[in-house]
């Protein structure tokens, strides 16, 4: 073979209708629930499968894709160069000007950079505003291009060093709440972009609370890349923790929550590796690190607290896979008393996947509807809640079936 870049061609492509049946049968579906589906009749399928019609519009083809959960279209379509990740959905409609806000630098503007304090108190505003929000995309996304502007020329006209170290503290914490904007949104270059300069703009800042958030959330983002990138969440976790630890026994409350929301993050991490000593050992750290907190404080950005610690018991069993433990953590763990809706319908939908894992779709499926009141811009992007409705969908008991239809239908998931 040329090693030109010319494309692989197979000797005899199979044709979309071929695909389609492979596709299906290796999930199990019948040609009625696939018909159902997308909204076609059964002949219609047998039809399309033997090749007697043409392959369908695109829309009909995201939908055909969605119904047989493909993860990547060019396995259905047989295009090499139609690589799209079909789970990441359609961005949000705030994303262009988040995007743009993000993408330009000040660099030539005239404009006067709004005093550090202003810009603290609009950055407040807007975590508030996204824990009281259900549609906490919107209300952030509405919020940040301004924010992200401003904050930018606040460190680009800042007059002293000790000014700009503030300005990019601020900077960084607008950054980190881009990022709970850019989650599951398809545009992982942006997200990363947005990563490394939060890191970049607390580590100019100086300022250890700043440093914490960005790395709790650069672990995130390593962790949720795969596998591959779980040292690097790691080592940014570790590094950080490791800095912070001189200044605990006399930091504030703020400084004491980040390092134990970081300590919960390498538990996190752990459990996804499959490691349960580890990640139950930093999860023991972790609250005995929320001890040390008032029994009402809340960390703005992260939610650490002592009520959040229940919450994060039951993410690492559902992550160890361990469908009974993972049931007791969930029953355990109250969802009202945490206050930011957006965590909550998170909560929701680790005990979704904890009665999934357990075996209790019907349960499943009714807290995934309690996750979805809570919050709806929540469970309408995470790749958890979409696949446990996904495969309801095709359950063999049609009341299950169609309350996951139902379900899928609140959350966007299929065509009204």
């Amino acid at each position: 073979m040329s090693s030109g870049g010319s494309e692989r061609l197979d000797p005899e492509p199979i044709a979309f209708g071929q695909r389609l049946q492979i596709l299906r049968t290796r999930r199990g579906m019948t040609r009625e629930v696939l018909a159902g589906l997308v909204g076609k009749s059964y002949e219609w399928v047998k039809s399309l499968e033997a090749g007697r019609l043409k392959a369908p519009g695109l829309d009909t083809i995201l939908a055909l894709a969605e119904a047989l959960r493909v993860r990547d279209l060019a396995d259905l379509v047989g295009h090499h160069k139609a690589h799209v990740d079909l789970f990441a959905g359609p961005g949000h409609a705030r994303l262009p000007e988040v995007r743009a806000a993000i993408n330009t630098l000040p660099l030539t503007t005239t404009a006067e950079a709004p005093p550090a304090a202003h810009l603290q108190a609009r950055l407040a505003h807007a975590w508030a505003a996204r824990h009281k929000a259900p549609d906490h995309r919107e209300v952030v996304g509405a919020l940040l291009p301004d924010l992200i502007r401003d904050a930018q020329l606040a460190v680009r006209q800042a007059d002293s060093a000790l000014d700009r170290r503030a300005a990019q503290a601020i900077l960084s914490e607008v950054y980190s709440l881009s990022q709970f904007f850019l989650a599951y949104q398809p545009d992982s270059a942006l997200l990363w972009r947005v990563v490394e300069r939060g890191v970049v703009a607390a580590q100019e800042s100086e300022d250890p609370h700043a440093l914490g958030v960005a790395a709790w959330l650069s672990a995130q983002a390593h962790r949720d890349s795969g596998p591959g990138h779980y040292d690097a969440a790691d080592a940014v976790t570790m590094a950080v923790l490791e800095y912070l630890d001189p200044q605990l026994p006399d930091a504030g409350d703020d400084l004491l929550a980040i390092a134990g929301a970081l300590q919960f993050e390498a538990g996190y991490t752990a459990a996804r590796r499959g490691d349960t000593g580890s990640a139950w050992s930093y999860w023991d750290r972790a609250r005995a690190m929320a001890e040390r907190l008032p029994g009402d404080y809340y960390h703005p950005v992260t939610s650490f607290s002592r009520t959040i610690m229940g919450a994060h018991a039951t993410t690492v069993a559902v992550e160890l896979h361990a469908g009974g433990e993972s049931v007791r953590q969930a029953a355990r763990a109250e969802a009202d008393v945490i206050r930011s809706r957006p965590r909550r319908a998170r909560h929701r939908i680790e005990q979704a996947r904890a009665y999934q894992l357990d075996g209790q779709p019907d349960v499943a499926l009714a807290t995934l509807a309690q996750a979805h009141e809570a919050a709806p811009e929540t469970i309408r992007w995470n790749g958890y809640a979409k696949r446990i409705v996904l495969e309801e969908i095709e359950s063999r008991v049609p009341a299950r079936r169609s309350r996951a239809a139902e379900l899928a239908q609140r959350i966007g998931l299929l065509a009204a």
